[in-house]
């Protein structure tokens, strides 16, 4: 691949500022330490390889054999420090750090259904949720093991304002807040995946979440860490590998997990270890997953089958003062589109839930993809100068996926796409601390074959960005921006460069009785996509004739949010609310004609509005008995046009309970929606449903491992029912009565 002069530049600019922040100053004396222990809730035995951070000096650690750990090198003043290890609870304390004294900590952990969970993704270091400005939720590897699916939109579903657009359960892709495509930003581990899946209703996200210690979701922007892409919100799936938490340890740690189910023959599996020695950390692993054709309450689904496979294996040296890791990733599977030879023989016709045999007899259409990944990261800690800490992370993938039609390439996809972003964490000076850095890409496209709509492409960009914090009698204040240069070069047609700012303010202030509220006004900016710029001709994956825009500016929000928080030992509280206004929003506008079958539409801009809200709701009635409550809603319009957006999800309402006597929990839910009949020109309602469901599982807690026995059983009263994000819910009802069973290990 070669590199382009603009991006030479960037990377030497980024040098220069490295350079800077860089040179050290006369070291200030330590003065004070930490000194504790964690535990296990009920033994007392000691808990070891416990993850230790603290939001002030992000900075992480583990505990020892005997569940000891030690933060020394401490200016006297005020710290939070959190503990957390895999599926045992999060906890934390506050403690008062004196000149030339050691104060000492003990710690609890054990599996309960209300936790403090930690996130990464808000402020780019370890934050609880309860505390960011921005809404996030964390869902753990225990909870993901219940919600297996063959691509990463299917498994988190059900998370309050987060839905799924499909072409088949092959190609799920997160849709947040009615945020779809090239607004809605999947990162793993902090970096983008380098896939299609944006671009196309039929093409996927496939990570596989049986391999990720966890998934965090932001649901708003969050443009100012992530850049233009995040201007819905930021999807990141967090592996078992040492990314995130750079820190040294001694062993081996690992984790093993399996899945099968009905309904749709799934099975897969995962495993990883990470093995430490004098400094030096060894990581590797992998996992699978297969289904069949899935089964609805009117037969099967031909064609929606799906299979993947990934591996990794990575290496990295640790000490007090730097670090240094690097990792290569490999996935490969395909899956069956639905319907899709049957739309490329009878476009422009209407179908019915009848038409399976019809389906079964047109040409079968599928996708086979491929990925290559290789990350590495520099890091130092403890500089003496302005900054705690710097991160260098450099990520390069390479992408390629097939359309295979009867067993021949239509169209082959190739996507080469290198990130590299640099962060300066800053000492804290009296009440002021945060995050600065740099942030570049350069990405080289190409399609061949018959929906090859847009030509081989090289897009650059270049970002500086700044996100700080002010803290003044417990109110926290935050406040950033980011400036984002993009640039692409088609080949035959003009260039288009794109100059845009985003920046945003909020604060969160402490409530009585345990009570957070949070706000925060926002301005995004986001450059068009390549394909909102390029395309043109039929694109059957977007049931659409498709014709760019090489005029289209970069599109524009105004949005504020408000939370109320509480999290408490027995309730359990986060309610949002939200709005987004939108100048020069970018949509496909249908013509009114037909072209090969397929309705034309153009890429124009205009004014758009979303609003609405999401939440959820835990309360401890009596003894080990919870009521959980789940709620999303968005509207959302053209303004200008008054009608509703495409594929915008219906209001959603979860209510069920959690029973916990001991290791066993069990979890009986009703899940529901209202009618979506606020459509989009010639889009279908869809009507309204209930839902069934029922989840158990089983805990054993040591100080050395944890294990996990799950099932779940799903739409028990084989209820027919239609996601309104599916591009082919006229034509494929959503699945049927199933279980799942669900087994997780994981040793330290």
């Amino acid at each position: 691949m070669s590199l382009r002069p603009s991006f030479l530049c960037n990377v030497l600019q980024s040098l220069v500022l490295l350079a800077f922040c860089l040179c050290p100053l006369p070291a200030q004396p330590a003065l004070g330490s930490i000194q504790g222990q964690v535990t296990l809730e009920g033994s007392g035995q000691p808990i070891h390889e416990a993850l230790v951070t603290s939001p002030q000096l992000r900075r992480v650690i583990s505990t020892d054999e005997k569940g000891l750990f030690v933060i020394d090198h401490l200016r006297p003043g005020n710290y939070d420090l959190i503990v957390h290890l895999g599926q045992l609870s999060d906890t934390r304390q506050r403690v008062t750090v004196e000149a030339g004294k050691t104060v000492r900590v003990a710690f609890q952990l054990g599996i309960r259904p209300v936790r403090e969970h930690i996130n990464v993704t808000a402020t780019g270091s370890q934050v609880t949720a309860q505390e960011s400005l921005q809404v996030v939720t964390s869902l753990e590897s225990t909870e993901l093991i219940t919600r297996m699916a063959p691509s990463l939109g299917g498994a988190l579903d059900e998370v309050p304002g987060v839905n799924r657009r499909s072409f088949g359960p092959g190609n799920e892709r997160p849709v947040i807040r009615g945020f779809d495509g090239d607004r809605v930003l999947v990162l793993q581990d902090g970096m983008p995946t380098g896939t299609m899946s944006s671009s196309s209703g039929d093409h996927g996200e496939p990570i596989n979440v049986a391999s990720a210690e966890r998934v965090e979701i932001i649901r708003g922007p969050a443009t100012l860490l992530y850049g233009s892409n995040a201007i819905g919100g930021v999807v990141n799936v967090v592996g078992y590998g040492n990314h995130l938490h750079e820190h040294q340890h001694q062993t081996l740690s690992g984790n093993l997990a399996a899945s099968g189910g009905s309904a749709n023959g799934m099975f897969g599996g995962s495993g990883g270890f990470e093995y430490g020695h004098k400094g030096w950390l060894l990581w590797g692993g992998g996992g699978g997953q297969r289904t069949s054709d899935y089964q609805t309450p009117v037969g099967r689904i031909f064609n929606s089958a799906t299979d993947s496979r990934n591996t990794y294996a990575g290496f990295g040296k640790y000490n007090d003062k730097a670090y240094f890791n690097l990792e290569y990733t490999f996935g490969e599977g395909n899956y069956g589109v639905p319907f899709a030879g049957e739309i490329h023989s009878h476009e422009g016709e209407e179908h019915s839930d009848h038409d399976h045999s019809t389906a079964e007899e047109a040409e079968k259409i599928g996708i086979g993809w491929r990925r290559h990944n290789l990350r590495g990261e520099l890091g130092f800690t403890r500089i003496p100068r302005v900054v705690e800490n710097f991160t260098l992370v450099l990520n390069h993938t390479d992408w390629n996926h097939r359309e295979m039609e009867g067993g021949a390439i239509g169209t082959e996809f190739f996507n080469k796409q290198t990130v590299y972003r640099g962060a300066f964490d800053q000492k804290q000076r009296g009440n002021l601390t945060g995050t600065f850095g740099f942030w570049g890409m350069q990405r080289d496209f190409r399609a061949i074959g018959e929906e090859a709509l847009a030509p081989p492409t090289g897009q650059s960009a270049f970002a500086l960005f700044a996100l700080e914090e002010m803290t003044f009698d417990r109110v926290k204040w935050q406040f950033g921006g980011r400036f984002e240069r993009n640039g692409f070069q088609p080949t035959g047609l003009v260039d288009r460069s794109f100059t845009a700012f985003s920046g945003s303010a909020g604060f969160a202030v402490p409530l009585p009785h345990e009570f957070t509220f949070a706000t925060n006004y926002s301005h995004a900016a986001r450059a068009p996509g390549l394909e909102e710029l390029y395309n043109h001709g039929p694109h059957a994956g977007n049931l659409t004739y498709e014709i760019g825009n090489r005029n289209l500016s970069v599109e524009r929000s105004n949005g504020v949010e408000a939370s109320l928080r509480k999290l408490s030992e027995h309730f359990h509280l986060e309610a949002n609310l939200f709005l987004y206004q939108f100048s020069d929003f970018i949509f496909l506008a249908p013509t009114g004609e037909r072209e090969a079958g397929l309705p034309v539409a153009r890429y124009l801009q205009g004014n758009a509005r979303f609003w609405g809200f999401d939440g959820r709701a835990d309360l401890e009635t009596v003894r080990n008995l919870w009521v959980k409550l789940g709620f999303d809603s968005v509207n959302a319009a053209l303004t200008d046009l008054h009608t509703g957006l495409p594929r915008i999800p219906p209001r959603r309402l979860r209510l069920g309970l959690d029973y916990r006597p001991g290791r066993f929990s069990f979890e009986p839910e009703l899940a529901m929606a209202s009618r979506q009949d606020r459509t989009y020109f010639d889009e279908t309602e869809t009507a309204g449903y209930l839902v069934a469901n029922f989840r158990a599982s089983y805990a054993i807690a040591t100080s050395h491992t944890t294990h996990i026995f799950s099932v779940d059983a799903f739409n028990l009263g084989n209820r027919l029912w239609r996601n309104h994000l599916s591009f082919i819910k006229d034509l494929a009802p959503e699945i049927g009565r199933g279980i799942r069973f669900g087994y997780t290990l994981r040793f330290f």
